[in-house]
């Protein structure tokens, strides 16, 4: 399968409309929930400042994309254990009196078959609306939450967010935009790739290119599950990969590395993050945030392959629901490092969600400092 990418360079996301409302409430709450391949997770939150405080929520992995690789369909069981958890959603929006939401399906629902089917039975059961999101925006938003992240010396920028079903990836030339504006740049994104926003004195983010290949970790693991060995595995899911980096500009041919800086969104770098610092028991405050570079990242990479599969279930680093995932999660972030190798990659403990309210907040003019 072909990776998803624009028709040109200049192929425009989906943007934000502007919401008409003559006096937003700052303590108006704000929900976002992000459907995938493999998890179905949300946000509650209330506006603060330039950035918003969560209120409350939900995790649960639900394992929507299981079977789809062989049969290009939303599996029964899938359908119903998303639709419980669902449940758990409407009774946390209902309970918060949430009125401004968006609910988005990505890269499972976007593959299935049979996925309008099954947003009806989400309506049907549920009362929740969910709107399939086009990869680009997916990308878009991962990247909008990222920019907290984003160093004031950083001129050149890679956002990677491995998903369960797909992977993006965004390069950003930062170079021309002066460091105090250089966050505030990213941010103003959630309006497009390619979109006007407000005039400045400063040149914007320039958006290099962006690409979704069509592997996450869960499809990839499953491209390869008649592979027994662990180590042949592995190896074959990154290079695999790696090809299916190809159409992507900074792949093909070299950009400047100057202040160059990666930031990685997903399960996968969060748990190599903890597994680095050696925790027993996640804490985000240690691992948001945390700068590693390649040589800390495939040390941590190469202890998983040693361990093996019931070494790595064991290992109270990984977790249960990440065990059967991390070996493809690392693969291809051990291709992306092999491809790009760094001292400085950020671990974003943020994503698609955190961009959805960001997005939302800011259109509403309830952020302060956002321009």
């Amino acid at each position: 399968m072909t990776p998803r990418r624009p028709d040109c360079a200049g192929a425009l996301p989906k943007t934000v409309e502007s919401a008409h409302r003559a006096s937003p409430d700052p303590n108006e709450l704000y929900a976002a929930l992000d459907l995938g391949t493999n998890s179905c997770r949300m946000l509650i939150a209330r506006p603060n400042g330039a950035q918003f405080t969560v209120v409350d929520s939900f995790s649960k992995s639900v394992q929507l994309g299981e079977g789809l690789e062989s049969t290009g369909n939303l599996s029964r069981a899938a359908m119903n254990r998303t639709v419980q958890a669902l449940k758990v959603c409407q009774q946390k929006l209902q309970r918060h009196r949430v009125t401004h939401m968006r609910l988005v399906a990505t890269e499972a629902c976007r593959r299935a078959k049979n996925s309008r089917k099954f947003l009806q039975q989400v309506r049907r059961e549920t009362g929740l609306s969910l709107e399939i999101i086009p990869p680009e925006e997916e990308a878009r938003l991962a990247v909008v939450s990222c920019a907290p992240l984003v160093s004031p010396r950083t001129q050149q920028l890679l956002v990677v967010d491995i998903g369960g079903g797909s992977t993006e990836l965004v390069w950003i030339d930062l170079a021309q935009v002066p460091r105090r504006e250089r966050a505030k740049s990213i941010m103003r994104l959630h309006q497009g790739f390619k979109t006007r926003g407000p005039r400045l004195n400063h040149p914007p983010a320039k958006v290099v290119d962006w690409i979704s290949v069509p592997y996450g970790v869960a499809t990839l693991r499953e491209q390869f599950s008649d592979v027994e060995d662990d180590a042949a595995r592995f190896a074959l899911m990154s290079w695999f990969f790696e090809e299916n980096l190809a159409e992507f500009a900074p792949y093909a041919r070299e950009q400047q590395r100057q202040g160059f800086q990666i930031v990685g969104t997903s399960g996968t770098v969060t748990t190599v993050a903890a597994s680095h610092l050696g925790l027993k028991r996640y804490d985000r405050t240690k691992v948001d945030g945390l700068r590693m570079n390649s040589d800390q990242i495939n040390k941590v990479i190469d202890g998983y392959l040693k361990l093996g599969p019931e070494g790595r279930r064991r290992d109270p680093r990984i977790g249960n629901d990440r065990q059967t995932l991390i070996m493809s999660g690392s693969a291809i972030l051990q291709a992306l490092l092999r491809c790009w190798p760094t001292d400085r990659l950020s671990v974003a403990d943020r994503g698609l969600r955190e961009g959805l309210l960001y997005a939302q907040m800011s259109v509403d003019g309830v952020l302060k400092d956002i321009e």
